[in-house]
């Protein structure tokens, strides 16, 4: 019986473990999409004003920003390069 109540806590604490390092991966996954959104909006060919529209946008609302950003802004930046 101790050994079977040794063995649940064993199997608990590496569930735990687990889903503490799953936890750890989709954060940081998170922050580098969020970055990399930042980084993208930066160096695109959009004038100014729409680079701080952008900008503003996904700081206020940091994963919706940055996702409409890599599925709408980045589209428009190609099309249209901004003015130098």
């Amino acid at each position: 019986m101790q050994a079977q109540l040794a063995h649940q806590l064993a199997l608990a604490s590496t569930g735990n473990i687990m889903i503490t390092c799953a936890g750890a991966a989709v954060g940081l996954g998170a922050l580098a999409f969020y970055f990399g959104a930042l980084l993208s909006i930066v160096r695109s060919g959009l004038t100014g004003g729409m680079k701080l529209a952008w900008g503003a946008f996904a700081l206020m609302a940091p994963y919706l920003g940055s996702l409409l950003w890599f599925l709408i802004g980045r589209r428009d930046a190609q099309r249209r390069p901004g003015i130098a």
